[in-house]
């Protein structure tokens, strides 16, 4: 019998919403499978249910999932990548997406898997290539760039 292993929780959704300052219905991250600070990679998880608030009004007969939440999902994620690297109380604010690419709807059932390798990454800011897949096929990729500011001035 083959039995699929899930994938080990690096950062469980308490963590993460300990890091992020996102709540529902905005945080898009509900765990973090792997994280590697010497290669600057991280792979969250987004399991995309028919629950979600958006799918009311976003093509409610053939629900699609906007890809605009897809790349903040990813940059959540390169957010956690930040601050796990950096050890900083700093919150990584978006200033750029570049190259944004949509490959394929992302629809109820899908689990997105959150790829960032971070290119450039300092306590003003950096870079990050961003990809979403499902079923290991990329559905969205771009290059986001962040800035780095205090808690208190959001």
């Amino acid at each position: 019998m083959n039995v699929h292993t899930p994938p080990q929780i690096v950062l469980d959704a308490k963590r993460i919403a300990q890091i992020l300052p996102h709540r529902y219905p905005f945080l898009l991250v509900d765990r973090i499978t792997h994280l590697d600070l010497e290669e600057n990679v991280i792979i969250g998880q987004k399991n995309v249910t028919m629950n979600e608030h958006f799918f009311v009004g976003h093509f409610p007969e053939v629900p699609i999932m906007p890809g605009v939440l897809i790349l903040e999902a990813l940059a959540q994620t390169g957010g956690i990548l930040v601050h796990q690297k950096l050890q900083t109380d700093k919150i990584a604010v978006l200033l750029t997406v570049n190259n944004a690419k949509f490959r394929k709807p992302v629809v109820p059932g899908d689990v997105l898997h959150l790829h960032i390798i971070g290119q450039h990454i300092s306590f003003k800011g950096g870079k990050v290539l961003a990809k979403a897949l499902v079923n290991d096929q990329v559905v969205v990729e771009a290059e986001i760039g962040f800035a780095l500011v205090d808690r208190k001035q959001l």
